[in-house]
């Protein structure tokens, strides 16, 4: 079994994990990388382009020409590439739209005009929005709380309706608060991961928003990434046209989260608090029995591992911190 595969957004954060590790598999015959570099660098994955079997194509989801070349001839499309920030979405809810449900709905037709086997593509727990039940089952969503939550419920609809329309195969994946090596701590809408890593690591307590109790259910970039490459390999029709939490299936407060960085590093400040952000819920925890039934998923790292190897990778590139 060979694949040729296309990863939008694949010099992003999630999409380089992805790529490093497709490239690695001796079944992927062709790895075609999409990316405008908005979010993404180059530099998370020169080191993949050495290999002939990987092909680079800068260009933007919103122009449906470049998303119709870079479908040609693919088996399988993992769609990444997005703009998140729930914070950012609401200060420019138009870019959003475009990158988000535009850019979208044109890989979906690029898709379907390709006759590309399997599109898998990342949704988002924002979707959730203000249904208060815990943990999360995909079955209920409550009203979207930001322009982001809203695009990616779009995104949703849109592979529901095309999945019907034009017998293609879909799954979608609601991530939780990944984190990882390769993801940004700097700028207005960087996760508060990687901040805290940044600010304790050059000296300074970040800052909190809100009183620290809210809790997530941070998630591990390998973890997503092995919950992707499960889908190459499934193919029962019940697996496919749903969507699934991505996730590790426990939540951490703030303060929690706060300590536990703290302490690896050795970090003794105490963090600052400020006003909540418009638009965070309070609490997100996913239910992860749906992948794991269908997809036989289960999370290879827990959040302290992921905590330990993201600390590791930082250290390894300190220009990450500060570029």
């Amino acid at each position: 079994m060979s694949f040729r595969i296309l990863v939008t957004g694949g010099a992003g954060f999630i999409g380089s994990n992805l790529c490093e590790r497709l490239s690695g598999m001796a079944e992927v015959e062709v790895l075609r990388i999409l990316d405008n570099l908005e979010t993404g660098s180059l530099k998370n994955i020169e080191h993949l382009l050495v290999d002939q079997r990987v092909e680079f194509i800068p260009a933007d989801i919103r122009d449906f020409g470049s998303c119709r070349r870079a479908a040609e001839g693919m088996d399988v499309i993992f769609h990444e590439a997005a703009i998140g920030s729930v914070p950012r979405s609401i200060q420019d809810p138009v870019f959003t739209n475009e990158c988000n449900i535009s850019g979208t709905l044109n890989m979906f037709v690029a898709a379907r005009e390709n006759k590309v086997k399997k599109v898998v593509y990342a949704s988002s727990s924002s979707v959730y929005g203000d249904q208060p039940d815990l943990p999360k089952q995909e079955k209920s969503v409550g009203n979207p709380l930001s322009p982001y939550a809203v695009s990616k419920q779009v995104g949703e609809l849109y592979a529901k309706v095309f999945a019907n329309l034009y017998d293609l195969r879909f799954i979608g994946f609601r991530y939780f608060n990944v984190f990882g090596p390769r993801q940004s701590p700097l700028g207005p809408y960087a996760a508060v991961i990687p901040i805290f890593f940044r600010e304790m690591m050059q000296g300074r307590s970040p800052l909190i928003h809100g009183n620290g109790e809210q809790s997530r259910d941070f998630t591990y970039v390998q973890n997503i990434v092995d919950l992707n490459l499960a889908t190459l390999y499934q193919d029962h029709p019940s697996s496919w046209n749903r969507v699934y939490n991505g996730a590790c299936g426990q939540k951490t407060a703030l303060t929690e989260l706060y300590r536990m960085i703290a302490s690896l590093i050795g970090f003794a400040g105490k963090p600052a608090y400020g006003p909540q952000r418009t638009g965070d819920i309070q609490d997100s925890l996913a239910d992860i029995s749906a992948a794991g039934n269908l997809l036989a998923y289960k999370p290879n790292y827990s959040l302290v591992e992921g905590l330990q190897l993201t600390y590791e990778w930082y250290q390894h590139h300190p220009e990450f911190l500060s570029q």
